[in-house]
């Protein structure tokens, strides 16, 4: 429980009408759930604003209502406080009420296209193994040590981020490494948190559904870099062309990591197979299980933030060489009849093609590859045609399928992406509606050697169709065609 006028102390108000020394024991920015006692936050949101419920909150009675324009009648028992901004705000609000837990362990934020959940895992894993308690916000799960607590956002909203954050002080956490999306920034999810420090993977086409414009969406991964603080660090992939944009006005330090060129933080494939990498990191050999070059870039960017966080170079190595990457990132199985089944998260451009890049160099020239490939609804849908483009450039088979369909029509998503497939690739590429039909039939067309490629889902243990989520786990139905097909 805080008092009103301390939750406020590091925000601009306008205006304000009534008691700020009121006792506040929760803060949301779901009517739903106010009470007495409650703050109530009225955001502008992608699809409600929240200044259309200030009634509800009312009638809930609310504590106090932080909006950015107040009602025609006011309550008198309520608090009303007026701000330029209700998203920073909320941001700011949920910080202070929570004790500024950011402020208390050393959060370092990853944001990029493509590799965010692989790095912020095998950061999470890299520092338990040094011998620190630390907390993970991610994609896949959120964790605090090892108690893991589900996620339903990359980036949660700031009142779940700050309560999050202030159980991992209560954990003893000296370190958090968490996802920053391009959607946590432009919803100020992130206001009023403080980062150690932030790494740039890479960025490349994806939620246009959301930004409209690709500039848009490069603004908001940069505008994650431009509230970096002086003493910080801001590393960057600068093999992405747009590395040098992200950090433009940081007050960050600027770092930087290459496969490509010389900088800080240097490294080298020698070789790339199956079963890992074999990398030359700063001028020291190391094999680490990662595969694929786009791992190298996971497992540079781990190690170069590591030493930033003023780890032993040659300690960190030693651990990374033998961690594996996040659930559903280039997650294989291989069958009696030596069949590779991988299932990939993919669900960019590319990460497609890097995915099937890896899988062409490290394929012999007798082993045929297998795409299976959908593209979610209600989702960015210019990058349909694309995937499917690059899914036939890149395999021998391709089957086009759903993933999560939402509430889209899954055969209207299947017309998109088979505008993508070009008339000689026609005769390698089939369409299956259902998902598990899909990667039977991938598996029934696969002789023993061939890889199966079965992209877009990962991690995710369901399928959403019709708002309705049903179990479905990639991995598990490849296993179990491949027992039921005898392969």
């Amino acid at each position: 429980m805080q008092l009103l006028q301390n939750i406020l102390k590091d925000i601009r108000t306008l205006e304000v009408k009534g008691q700020v020394d009121v006792s506040i024991e929760a803060i949301t920015f779901d009517s739903r759930q106010v009470r007495p006692g409650v703050a109530f936050v009225a955001i502008r949101g992608v699809q409600a604003d929240g200044h259309d419920f200030i009634s509800k909150a009312e009638e809930a009675n609310a504590t106090a209502i932080v909006c950015e324009k107040l009602p025609a009648e006011l309550k008198e028992s309520i608090t009303y406080v007026v701000v330029e901004d209700s998203g920073n705000a909320l941001g700011k609000m949920a910080s202070a009420f929570y004790g500024h837990p950011s402020k208390r362990l050393k959060l370092v934020g990853v944001t990029g296209t493509n590799g965010k959940t692989s790095t912020v895992t095998l950061l999470h894993k890299l520092f338990r193994e040094l011998g620190y308690h630390v907390g993970m916000l991610s994609t896949v799960q959120n964790q605090i040590d090892e108690e893991v607590i589900p996620s339903t956002h990359t980036t949660p909203d700031a009142v779940k981020l700050n309560e999050l954050l202030a159980q991992m002080v209560k954990a003893g956490c000296s370190y958090c490494f968490m996802e920053v999306s391009s959607h946590a920034m432009v919803q100020k999810r992130v206001a009023g948190l403080q980062f150690a420090g932030g790494v740039f993977t890479n960025i490349t086409h994806d939620h246009l559904d959301y930004h409209q414009t690709f500039d848009e969406y490069i603004k908001a991964k940069k505008s994650f870099f431009d509230i970096l603080p002086k003493g910080g660090f801001a590393l960057v992939n600068t093999d992405d062309k747009r590395g040098s944009v992200m950090v433009q006005n940081t007050k960050a330090d600027i770092h930087e990591f290459s496969l490509r060129k010389a900088t800080e933080f240097k490294a080298r494939i020698i070789d790339n197979t199956i079963q890992g990498l074999h990398l030359d990191v700063d001028g020291h050999e190391i094999w680490c299980k990662l595969i694929g070059s786009f791992n190298a870039y996971n497992f540079l960017g781990v190690y170069a933030a590591a030493v930033l966080l003023d780890e032993d170079p040659i300690e960190v190595l030693t651990i990374l060489s033998n961690l594996n990457t996040a659930v559903g990132r280039f997650d294989y199985i291989v069958s009696d009849s030596q069949v590779t089944g991988i299932v990939d998260y993919a669900h960019t451009p590319d990460a497609l093609e890097n995915v099937l890049n890896t899988i062409q160099q490290i394929r012999t020239p007798l082993q045929k590859v297998i795409t299976v490939v959908g593209c979610g609804g209600n989702r960015d849908a210019g990058k349909r045609p694309l995937m499917a483009d690059i899914a036939c450039r890149l395999s021998d088979k391709v089957i086009l399928t759903s993933d999560n369909p939402r509430f889209e029509e899954p055969q209207a998503i299947l017309e998109d992406m088979q505008k993508g497939v070009k008339p000689l690739d026609f005769k390698k590429t089939l369409s299956v509606l259902d998902r598990r039909e899909a990667i039977k039939t991938a598996c029934m067309l696969a002789e023993p050697n061939d890889i199966i490629l079965v992209a877009g889902k990962g991690h995710e243990t369901y399928q959403e169709i019709k708002g309705v989520k049903t179990d479905f786990d990639d991995k598990q139905v490849l296993r179990e065609m491949f027992q039921q097909l005898g392969k």
